[in-house]
């Protein structure tokens, strides 16, 4: 299983040096998947090919906002946006050993407020209190329902739900290819300039 994080390593690496001011975001995907899909990996006796998950991309960071306004496909394809100067990409690549396409699966354990979040008036007392304590401790950066277990709070679910449902915090539920399968990502971030 390293060795898949590894490879999966030098993908990122590799494209991260395809990145630069004018460079299209499916140059930059056409090149993560051409060095993705050379590789095969061993687990356990057995040899996998690994293929790019084309349903998950990297992105553009904004200020407190982990998920910004561009994507960054991981296969090829027709996106002509450009990256620009100044941006800031985590350039991620996703690797299977399975269909190479992922759904949401299990109970869910992360969360992020979103950055644009709506004014919603909350008629849920807990979901008004995890509120006050999400933005006093997280902002809008990524957090798991043990750091509010760590915080001290108690019987948050119906709250936590209420702001999912208002759309005032994202769940990000674990992703899974078929059963059987392995998965891993990597991540290289960096400033275009």
């Amino acid at each position: 299983m390293n060795l898949f994080r590894k490879h999966l390593g030098h993908t990122a690496n590799d494209s991260a040096q395809e990145a630069g001011i004018d460079v299209r975001m499916s140059d930059i995907g056409a090149a993560i998947q051409e060095v993705m899909e050379s590789y095969e990996c061993e687990i356990n006796g057995q040899t996998y090919p690994v293929k790019a998950i084309r349903n998950l991309n990297g992105h553009t960071i904004g200020h407190y906002t982990i998920h910004g306004g561009k994507s960054v496909p991981i296969i090829k394809g027709g996106d002509q946006t450009k990256m620009e100067e100044g941006e800031t990409y985590a350039i991620e690549t996703f690797g299977s050993t399975g269909k190479g396409y992922v759904h949401e699966d299990m109970e869910t354990s992360h969360y992020a407020k979103r950055a644009d979040a709506p004014k919603v008036s909350l008629r849920v007392n807990s979901a008004k209190t995890l509120l006050r304590s999400i933005e006093k401790n997280f902002g809008t950066l990524p957090w798991c329902r043990r750091y509010l277990d760590r915080l001290g709070h108690e019987k948050y679910l119906l709250g936590l739900n209420h702001l999912v449902q208002n759309g005032i915090v994202e769940a990000y539920p674990p992703l899974c290819d078929i059963k059987g399968s392995y998965t891993a990502q990597f991540e290289h971030v960096g400033l275009v300039f």
